[in-house]
C-alpha cells in the first residue's frame, strides 16, 4: 500500500503544487465585488468538490466524481491509473446519458439524499472484482470496464432504483414497478418479490421517514456471499395521504403522496430473507409490535447472522436484533437506552462488526458521544471526555486500530486513531489549523481527509493511516485560475467568541464585518438554523454567500443557540418536547449582545432562516416585536404536526399525548403579533416542508390583516437555488431589506 501511496503522490503532487490562500492573498491588489450572480454561477467558486472518492478493491485505481467548470452540478466519473499514474474520465455523462426525464420516485429520492440539484452520475460501485464499475445514469444502469469499453445493462422507460452489485460482484439488483429485480451481471434481471400486490406494497425500498430522517436509503442487503439477501417489504396503507399539489409555471401536478405526519400511523415494514431468485423466503421476526422503525440492518462478517435495529416509537430505546438467516428467529443481543429519561436515541452508522464477533459501537450513555465494543456480553469504553466523537472513519483489524472524527475546541472537526483493545492514548492524525472530515478503504489502509478553514476552500488530499499525507487529490489553492483568486482582497476573515445563555451556557458566535468607518454604525444580516442537529459556527470555510452579503455591506451574524449538535447531550436535551423555547431565547441573546456593539446600528438588525431557520424566524418574531428590524423565513414549520413522525415525535412526542407542547410550540396562534416586517419565501412544489406550511401561515396574516410580503417559487422544492433562481431569491431579499431601511450608512 505505501509504493501505491508513493505513486499517487508523484502524479498528483506536480499538478496541483501552488499554494493556498494564505500565502496568496497579498499579491491580490484589487477587490471584485461579490454578487449573488457570480456566487451562483459555474465554476463555483469553493474550487473543484470532488465526490465518492474511492479505491478500487485491487488497488489500482482511485476513483472519484469529478463536477465540470462550466456546470458545477453535473458530475463525470474520472479514474487515476496508479500504474501509468495518469488521470482520465472514465465515464462521460453528457455523451452516455440520454437526458431523459427521472421518474418522480427518483426525484424524490434524491431529494431526501439531498442530491436533487445535481446531474449526471450521483453514485457507483466497484465491482469486487475490480473489473468495472456500475455505474447508474438517467434511469438506466452500465458497467464501465476499465479498458474504455461500457456495457448498458438496462434499456428501459422505468427507472431501476436502488442498484447494487452483489457483495461477491455475481449479480446485480434493483427496483423497478416496485419490486425487487436480480439477475447475473451481463444477463438479464428478473423481479424475485411477488407480483400482484397492492399499489401500497414497496418491495426493496425504504420507507419515506427511514430516507428523510432515518439517513437510511437502502431497502435490500445482499450476504457476504451472495447466497442470500434481506429484502424490506414495506406496506403504507395504513399511512396517511397529503394531496400535493406541485405548482408550476405552466401548471400543477398533483400527487396523493403517503406522508406520515405526527401523531398519525408509520408504514408497516417487514423483512424477508430469500434466494437470490426470489425462493426459500422466511420472514425476520422483529416482535408483536408493528409501530416500530427497522433503522438499520447488517450482515456478520462470516455471514453466520443478520443484526437488525429496531428502534421504538418514542425513539428512548434500540434494540439490536440478532437474526437467524435459515429460519428468521431473532433474540435480542443488547438494547441501547436514551442518556436520560427527557431524551432521546441519536442513531448512527458508527459501528462495525468485528471478524472475532465483538462489536465497535458509538453510545451516548456516558452524556458526550464516544466508542465503546461489545464482546461476550460485556462492554469496554474505548474514547471518554467532554468532546464527542462523531464519526466512525474506519477499522484496521489486523492492525487492531480503529480511526475516527471528534469534536475539538468546539469548534474544528479532527481525526484521530485509537486501539480497538483499549489501551494507549488516541492519536491527532490532522493539523489543528483547520477542520476535518475523512474516510477509509474498506480494510483500513488508506485514509481520504477532507479539511478547510476560514482562509481555505475545501481541499483533499491521501494520507498513510498515521495521518502523514502523501498525495493531493484536490489541493484547490487559490492562485492563479482559481475561481475565487479576484475576489481574495475583500475576502473577510470571521471573528469568534461566546456569549451566555440564560442558564449561564456559553453560546459560541461567528461574525464578518464589512469595511468600516468609525463612527459609524451597521446592519446586521443575523442568521439562524437553531434546529436540533447541526452546528453553524465552526472554523470551516463559510462560503461564498456570506462573503457577498458583507461585501453589500451588512455584518454576517451567526449564534448556535443549545441544541445544536457537538456539545453532548445536556446541550440538545433543552429543545426536548419545547421547540420554539430555549432555542429563540438564545437567539435574542445574540441579538441583545449584537445591539450592545458600538459599531452596530441597534434598528437594523434582520433575521433570516430557511426550514427549522424559518419556523425561527417566525418564533422570534413572534416572541420579541420591536427587537428585530425585519425577519426573513424560508421554508418554515409553521405547525409540527403538519411534518413527519420520525424527525417531529423524536423532540416533540406523539402530539396525541402531549397536545399542549405542540400548541406551545406552533407558529401558527401567536402569528398575528408579527409586527415587524416580514418576508415569506417558499419553494411550492415542497415534498419535505409541504407548502400547507406556508399556505396555512398566509391564510392566518390576511385573514387578520397582518401585513407581510411573500416571494413564492413555482415548481421549486425544499431547495429553491440554482444559476438563475438563487439570484433572484437573494437579490429579492436584498429589495426587502432595502425597502424597509435595513441598509449600510451612507
Amino acid at each position: 500500500m505505501r509504493s501505491v501511496l508513493a505513486a499517487v503522490a508523484l502524479c498528483v503532487s506536480t499538478c496541483l503544487s501552488t499554494p493556498v490562500l494564505a500565502e496568496t492573498a497579498a499579491v491580490a491588489e484589487t477587490a471584485s465585488t461579490l454578487s449573488f450572480e457570480r456566487v451562483f454561477a459555474s465554476p463555483g467558486l469553493d474550487g473543484p468538490a470532488p465526490r465518492q472518492v474511492k479505491l478500487s478493491p485491487d488497488g489500482r485505481y482511485l476513483t472519484l466524481l469529478r463536477n465540470r467548470a462550466d456546470d458545477r452540478d453535473r458530475y463525470d466519473l474520472w479514474g487515476y491509473d496508479i500504474e501509468t499514474r495518469e488521470w482520465r474520465m472514465l465515464v462521460d455523462s453528457e455523451k452516455l446519458g440520454s437526458g431523459r426525464e427521472l421518474s418522480e420516485d427518483e426525484k424524490m429520492q434524491r431529494e431526501r439524499a439531498r442530491v436533487g440539484s445535481l446531474k449526471g452520475i450521483i453514485a457507483y460501485q466497484w465491482a469486487s472484482d475490480g473489473s468495472g464499475v456500475l455505474v447508474p445514469l438517467d434511469g438506466d444502469l452500465f458497467l464501465a470496464k476499465l479498458d474504455g469499453t461500457v456495457t448498458r445493462l438496462t434499456d428501459t422507460e422505468g427507472t431501476e432504483l436502488n442498484p447494487k452489485l452483489s457483495s461477491k460482484g455475481g449479480f446485480v439488483s434493483f427496483v423497478r414497478d416496485r419490486r425487487l429485480w436480480t439477475g447475473p451481471v451481463g444477463g438479464e434481471a428478473q423481479p424475485v418479490t411477488p407480483a400482484g400486490e397492492a399499489e401500497t406494497i414497496r418491495w426493496g425500498e425504504a420507507e419515506f421517514v427511514a430516507q428523510e430522517e432515518m439517513a437510511r436509503l437502502q431497502g435490500y442487503w445482499w450476504s457476504p456471499d451472495d447466497k442470500r439477501i434481506v429484502v424490506q417489504r414495506t406496506d403504507e396503507a395504513s399511512v396517511g395521504i397529503v394531496t400535493r399539489a406541485a405548482i408550476g409555471a405552466k401548471g400543477t401536478k398533483v400527487f396523493d403522496q403517503r406522508y406520515p405526519a405526527a401523531g398519525t400511523d408509520n408504514a408497516v415494514v417487514e423483512l424477508f430473507v430469500m434466494n437470490p431468485d426470489g425462493s426459500d423466503k422466511v420472514k425476520i421476526d422483529l416482535g408483536f409490535d408493528l409501530d416500530i422503525y427497522v433503522a438499520r440492518v447488517d450482515w456478520a462478517p462470516d455471514g453466520s447472522a443478520i443484526y437488525v435495529q429496531r428502534q421504538d416509537r418514542a425513539q428512548t430505546k434500540i434494540d439490536v436484533l440478532k437474526v437467524d438467516p435459515a429460519t428468521g428467529a431473532s433474540q435480542i443481543w443488547f438494547t441501547e437506552e436514551a442518556a436520560r429519561p427527557d431524551y432521546w436515541v441519536n442513531l448512527s452508522d458508527n459501528y462495525r462488526f468485528l471478524a472475532d464477533g465483538s462489536l465497535l459501537w458509538w453510545s451516548e450513555r456516558d452524556g458526550f458521544g464516544h466508542f465503546y465494543r461489545y464482546a461476550n456480553g460485556q462492554w469496554q469504553q474505548l474514547t471518554r471526555g467532554p468532546s464527542p466523537t462523531t464519526t466512525l472513519v474506519g477499522v484496521d483489524e489486523t492492525a487492531g486500530t480503529f480511526t475516527y472524527q471528534a469534536t475539538a475546541d468546539v469548534l474544528t472537526q479532527q481525526i484521530y486513531r485509537a486501539r480497538l483493545d483499549g489501551t494507549g492514548e488516541p492519536e491527532l492524525l490532522t493539523d489543528p489549523a483547520f477542520t476535518n472530515s475523512a474516510s477509509m478503504d474498506g480494510a483500513g489502509r488508506l485514509l481520504y481527509v477532507t479539511r478547510s478553514n476560514p482562509a481555505q476552500p475545501p481541499q483533499s488530499y491521501l494520507a498513510t493511516p498515521d495521518g502523514k499525507r502523501v498525495a493531493w487529490i484536490e489541493e484547490n489553492a487559490v492562485a492563479g485560475d482559481h475561481p475565487y483568486a479576484p475576489f481574495l482582497a475583500s475576502h473577510v476573515a470571521p471573528e469568534f467568541g461566546t456569549i451566555a445563555a440564560e442558564d449561564g451556557t456559553p453560546l459560541h458566535w461567528m461574525m464578518l464585518k464589512p469595511k468600516m468607518e468609525a463612527g459609524k454604525r451597521y446592519p446586521v444580516f443575523f442568521s439562524h438554523y437553531g434546529g436540533p442537529g447541526p452546528q453553524m459556527v465552526t472554523k470551516g470555510w463559510g462560503g461564498a454567500l456570506a462573503q457577498s452579503i458583507v461585501d453589500k455591506g451588512y455584518i454576517y451574524f451567526v449564534v448556535d443557540n443549545r441544541g445544536s449538535a457537538n456539545r453532548g447531550v445536556d446541550f440538545e436535551q433543552p429543545l426536548y418536547r419545547a421547540m420554539g423555547g430555549a432555542e429563540v431565547r438564545d437567539q435574542k441573546a445574540g441579538a441583545l449582545f449584537l445591539r450592545s456593539l458600538d459599531f452596530v446600528d441597534p434598528d437594523k438588525i434582520a433575521i433570516y432562516g430557511w426550514s427549522y431557520g424559518g419556523y425561527m424566524t417566525l418564533k422570534q418574531l413572534e416572541a420579541d416585536p420591536g427587537l428585530y428590524a425585519a425577519g426573513i423565513s424560508g421554508a418554515p414549520v409553521t405547525r409540527w404536526e403538519l411534518y413527519d413522525t420520525h424527525y417531529t415525535e423524536r423532540y416533540m412526542g406523539d402530539p396525541r399525548e402531549v397536545p399542549e407542547a405542540y400548541e406551545k410550540a406552533s407558529a401558527i396562534p401567536e402569528a398575528t403579533k408579527i409586527a415587524d416586517p416580514l418576508l415569506l419565501i417558499h419553494g411550492m412544489a415542497d415534498d419535505n416542508v409541504v407548502f400547507e406550511n406556508a399556505s396555512e401561515l398566509i391564510s392566518v396574516l390576511q385573514e387578520s390583516n397582518t401585513p407581510f410580503e411573500m416571494m413564492l417559487y413555482p415548481g421549486y422544492t425544499h431547495r429553491v437555488s440554482g444559476p438563475k433562481i438563487g439570484p433572484h431569491m437573494w437579490n429579492a431579499i436584498m429589495r426587502f431589506l432595502d425597502a424597509h431601511g435595513v441598509t449600510p450608512p451612507e
